[in-house]
C-alpha cells in the first residue's frame, strides 16, 4: 500500500521553484496533524467548500439582488468562475492550483448582503468603530466566525490561503494582524497564486457582468459597440458563424473575450517571470507585481471596467435597488444598536465596546433575502 503522506508531496513535485508548496507553508494558527491523501491547500479548499459562509454565497448578490431573477450571477457562481479562471492560469505557469482555488473560493466569504451597496452602508454604520471592509471580514469568517471544529474557532486555514484572501489592508489594520499584515507595511507582494486570484476576480466579473447586464435589459448591444474589446470579439464570432444572433452571439463573443484575457494574462506573466527570474517564493515577495496583463489588453480591460461603472453599476435601476439596500442595512444596524435584545443571544456582547462589531458580523453574514426578512420582522407590523 503506498505511503499516502509521500503521495501528497508528489502531487506538487511538478511546480515551479517560485510556486507555493505545502511542505513550505508557514502553517496554521492552531497546529494540526498533516492531512492524509491530500495536500494542506486541498484541505483548505475542502474546508471552505463545506463552510456555512460558502453556502450563503448562493443567496448573496453580485450586481442584481437575489429576488430580481433566477439566472443572474450570485457570489457563489462568481466564486466558482473565479476559481476556474485562476486554476487555468496557475496550471499553465506551474503554480499551485489547489492554493489558487482555495483563495478564489474564499475571497468573497465576507461580503455583505446586497453587494457593494451593502458594504458601503455597513462601513458608514461602523465608521466610528473601525469601519467595515469585506476582505477583513472574509478573514474574520475563516479565522473566527465559522463554527465547525471542536479544537478551534474558524477554519484554521494555512497562512498562504489567509494571505491571499486579504487583498487590501490599511496600514493601521496591518499592524494589528502581525505576520499576516507585514507585507502591507514592508511593501512586499503576496504569492503569485494570490496575485492570480486577484486578477481572475476582475476577469470574471467584468465579462460576466456584461452577460447579466444584457439579460436584464440594462445594457444594449448598441452600447457595447462603444467597446473595442467587444467589437473585436463580436466580429470574430460573426466571421466564424455569419448567421449568429441572440444569446448564441452574446455567449460566443464573451467566451472569446474571456479566453483572450486569460491567454494574455498567462503570456504577460510568463514574460514578467522570464524578465525578473525569481528563484523562490521569497524572491517573488521582493519583486514588483508579476501577474499582469500586457499593455494592449490591460487598456481594453480598463475601458471595459469604466464602461460597466458608467452604464451598469450606475444605471438608475441599479442605483434604486442600491438605495433600498443601504436603507435596509442602516435600519438593521441602528435598530440592533439601539436595543441589543433584538439580536440573537450569540451576538449580544458582554462588553459594550464589542457590540458594534458583533452587529456587523451578524449583518454581514446575512443573505439578501434574510436581510429583507429581518427588516420586515422589525419594521412591518403584519410580519411575525
Amino acid at each position: 500500500m503506498p505511503d499516502m503522506q509521500s503521495a501528497s508531496i508528489d502531487w506538487e513535485s511538478h511546480l515551479a521553484p517560485y510556486a507555493v508548496k505545502s511542505a513550505q507553508s508557514r502553517g496554521r494558527r492552531h497546529p494540526e496533524p498533516k492531512p492524509v491523501a491530500r495536500t494542506e491547500f486541498q484541505r483548505d479548499r475542502d474546508r471552505i467548500i463545506h463552510s456555512t459562509a460558502f453556502r450563503r454565497l448562493e443567496y448573496k448578490t453580485q450586481v442584481f439582488v437575489n429576488h430580481e431573477g433566477d439566472l443572474f450571477r450570485t457570489r457563489l457562481t462568481h466564486s466558482l468562475e473565479v476559481a476556474q479562471i485562476a486554476r487555468s492560469v496557475a496550471r499553465n505557469l506551474r503554480l499551485n492550483e489547489d492554493l489558487v482555488e482555495a483563495i478564489s473560493l474564499a475571497h468573497d466569504l465576507g461580503h455583505t448582503p446586497f453587494g457593494h451597496a451593502g458594504q458601503e452602508a455597513l462601513h458608514e454604520c461602523m465608521r466610528a468603530h473601525g469601519g467595515f471592509e469585506h476582505n477583513l471580514q472574509s478573514l474574520a469568517v475563516v479565522d473566527q466566525l465559522e463554527e465547525h471544529y471542536g479544537a478551534f474557532d474558524g477554519l484554521n486555514l494555512c497562512f498562504e490561503t489567509r494571505e491571499g484572501i486579504l487583498k487590501h489592508c490599511s496600514r493601521e489594520n496591518a499592524r494589528q494582524l502581525g505576520e499576516l499584515g507585514e507585507r502591507f507595511l514592508l511593501g512586499k507582494q503576496p504569492s503569485l497564486e494570490a496575485q492570480i486570484a486577484n486578477l481572475a476576480d476582475e476577469v470574471a466579473y467584468n465579462n460576466h457582468d456584461i452577460d447579466d447586464g444584457l439579460r436584464s435589459g440594462l445594457l444594449s448591444l448598441e452600447q457595447l459597440d462603444e467597446l473595442s474589446i467587444w467589437r473585436i470579439h463580436r466580429d470574430a464570432a460573426l466571421a466564424a458563424f455569419p448567421s449568429l444572433t441572440g444569446r448564441r452571439m452574446i455567449h460566443e463573443t464573451i467566451r472569446r473575450m474571456i479566453n483572450t484575457l486569460i491567454v494574455d494574462l498567462i503570456e504577460a506573466t510568463a514574460a514578467n517571470l522570464a524578465q525578473h527570474r525569481p528563484g523562490s517564493l521569497e524572491e517573488v515577495r521582493n519583486a514588483p507585481p508579476l501577474v499582469a496583463h500586457g499593455e494592449a489588453v490591460a487598456t481594453q480591460a480598463l475601458e471595459l471596467k469604466r464602461f460597466l461603472l458608467k452604464n451598469l453599476y450606475r444605471h438608475y435601476r441599479v442605483m434604486r435597488m442600491a438605495n433600498k439596500a443601504g436603507r435596509i442595512v442602516n435600519s438593521l444596524f441602528t435598530a440592533f444598536a439601539d436595543d441589543t435584545r433584538l439580536l440573537p443571544p450569540q451576538y449580544q456582547a458582554k462588553d459594550p465596546a464589542q457590540q458594534p462589531r458583533l452587529i456587523a458580523h451578524y449583518i454581514a453574514g446575512m443573505t439578501d433575502r434574510y436581510a429583507i426578512k429581518e427588516y420586515r420582522k422589525l419594521f412591518v407590523v403584519d410580519e411575525g
